[in-house]
This record gives C-alpha cells, structure tokens and sequence, in this order.
C-alpha cells in the first residue's frame, strides 16, 4: 500500500487515542523504525497489557480455537492469549505477512471483535502494523476486505522524534551526537542485497553494543559493530565521526590550516567524513548566485577550491563526493562553484563521470 498522507512518530499517540478506541488501526512503515514500540508504550499509556500476534507465525486454528464437544454439538474455543477477561490491546504485528487463510481468519475479530461466541471485553482495542512490499520485506497483499476494515495510518521515520526518545532511553552519547549533526543517517531504504542498513532499531543495537564495550572499544572492533549496524556509507561516517571524538580532529581545524586531511590509508574512514563536513559547511556557507558576494565568502569559495585540490591529491574519490548530487541527482552545491571547480579540477568532473 502506497502512502498517499504520512505522520511522524510523536503524532502517532494522538491519532491512536481517538482511531484505536473506536476503530481497529493499521500502522504502515519501512522495518526498523519503531512500529511495534509505539503500539506497545500507547497500550501502556491507557493501562492496557499488550498482547502481539505475529502474522508470520500463525495458522488459522492458532485464531479460531480447536473444537470441543459439549452436549453433543462441538464449540471452538478461543487461545487464551485472545480470550481474556480483562479489556487488553490487540497488536496484530505483522499482519499482511500472514498467509490468505490467516488473514481471513482475523475478519471477524478485527472488524466484529469477536472469535466465535468469545467478544473482547469492552474497553479493547486492535491495532495492527506491517511493513510495505516496496521496503523489500516479507509482505502479502492484503484483500480489499481487510483493507476496508481498518483505519491506516503511515508512518514516517523522523530523527527529531527519535533524538528525543534517544535523549530518556539511554543511547549513547556518540550516536545522539552523530545523528544530530548528520539526522539523514538515522534511516535508509531498504537494500535489495543481503546487507545491514540503517534504522532507528539498528542505530539502537549499535548503541548497546557500543554500552557492552564501554570505554576500551578498540577501533577495529567498532568497525565490526558499525558495519553490523548499519549501511556501509553510514558506518564508515560513524567511525570517523567517533575517530574525530577520540583525538578531538575536527573539520574546523582544516579549514582554518590548523590540521591537513588525513592521508594514511588507515585513517580513509576519517578522510570520508571529514570530506561530507566540509560538503555540508559548503551547502551553508557559499551563496547560491557568485553576484554581489562578499568578500568573507569570495574568501570561503577561493579557500573551498585550495582544501578540494589537497583532498584530491589524496583522493579523486572522496574529493568527488563533496561536489556530487544528491541521491535524486540535485545539485548540493552552487552552479557557479561546480563550474570554477570543474575548471580548476577537470579530473573530479571526469571521475563522475
């Protein structure tokens, strides 16, 4: 399902508290950014137990209940995780990764209440979640009558949201630091290979990982933990961000010639992100239009090609990736510093190529 309206994690309680208490819900979103916790930390909010149904774990009979004979006539019934006394929270998780049988199966439950003669208690609500087929995840189409008995709402990943979870929840200082400063590395699509990519779930592992190594994390082990986390760009940045920490180099230092680009090999995780820095202090600092500039950026602009031609004697490769596009292939820098770059450095242009 396409999302044609999306919400950020912090409006989801709100929408929650007037759909679920009077509507079964579905929530849509990418794997990894927070599903199921929303659902569960709202059913605590209203005092409710949560209990989770995993679609991709489910048969039929897992919903329906098995038959028993009583007075002649067989009664199904219900699993005790449904059939409970007490209003609850519902959390169908995964749903439109269940099978056609098990998806049928939830019909009457979601849109009736009810399994059989068993009703859920006044005062419980269903809520389900799964992930999108464009996320490259396990997901089933969904039949137009299940559709119509829900309300879905899509969810959209928001780093502002998650660094204020972050801040109560006890990541650590390096990721909360790392991804204020860079918040489009909190998530990204999907891979189509078999690859670790970056989610706020992921960035969460990281974060315990880094807490079960503590203080003597040695640089090669947070490669292995980074690179297990994350999607390689996103890694490769973390680990020059955290190398940055550790010996207190910085891109400000560079530009100012108090520090040159670092140039051993073992050190080109700190070269990559010392080099998307200096992009971003670009994509600020230089004017869109070279008319009317000032001298303090004239300054800027003669100093950006000095430190671009010293990076590319060290590397074609990350100097290019400060002049690059972005991923829809937009221009990040002004037209006219592209330009007097590609004629001072033809070879960065050539390298895009």
């Amino acid at each position: 399902m396409q999302a044609t309206v999306t919400v950020t994690p912090s409006r989801v309680p709100e929408l929650l508290l007037g759909l679920a208490t009077v509507r079964p819900v579905f929530l849509w979103g990418a794997p990894g950014i927070g599903k199921s916790s929303l659902v569960r930390e709202f059913a605590e909010s209203l005092g409710l137990e949560c209990v989770s149904l995993l679609g991709t774990q489910l048969a039929p009979e897992d919903l329906i209940g098995v038959p028993q004979i009583r007075d002649g006539r067989s009664v199904f019934c219900p699993p005790e995780a449904i059939a409970r006394d007490e209003p609850y929270c519902l959390f169908l998780d995964e749903l439109n990764a269940a099978t056609p049988d098990v998806q049928k199966a939830f019909y009457s439950l979601i849109l009736d209440r009810r399994i059989g003669d068993y009703e859920l208690p006044e005062g419980s609500i269903v809520i389900g979640a799964g992930n999108r087929a464009t996320d490259n995840a396990l997901a089933r189409p969904v039949a137009s009558a299940l559709v119509n008995r829900l309300v879905h709402v899509h969810l959209e990943v928001s780093a502002g949201d998650w660094l204020v979870w972050a801040a109560g929840n006890g990541i650590h200082p390096w990721i909360t630091d790392h991804l204020t400063d860079r918040p489009d590395h909190l998530w990204s699509k999907p891979p189509k290979t078999e690859e670790p990519f970056s989610t706020p779930r992921s960035w969460h592992m990281l974060s315990d990982a880094l807490h079960s190594f503590g203080h003597d994390l040695d640089e090669d082990t947070l490669k292995v933990l980074a690179h297990g986390t994350l999607t390689p760009a996103h890694a490769t940045a973390f680990c020059g961000y955290v190398k940055i920490v550790r010996s207190r180099f910085g891109i400000d230092a560079v530009i100012k010639g108090d520090a040159r680009w670092p140039h051993r090999p073992e050190d080109r995780d700190l070269l990559y992100y010392l080099a998307e820095s200096f992009r971003g202090r670009l994509a600020k600092e230089l004017p869109a239009s070279k008319e009317h500039m000032s001298a303090n950026g004239r300054q800027t602009a003669y100093r950006a090609k000095s430190l671009l031609v010293q990076l590319a004697e060290i590397s074609v490769e990350v100097a290019q990736t400060v002049i690059a596009s972005d991923g829809d292939g937009n221009p990040v820098l002004p037209s006219w510093f592209l330009v007097e770059a590609a004629r001072d450095m033809p070879r960065l242009v050539e390298a895009r190529r």
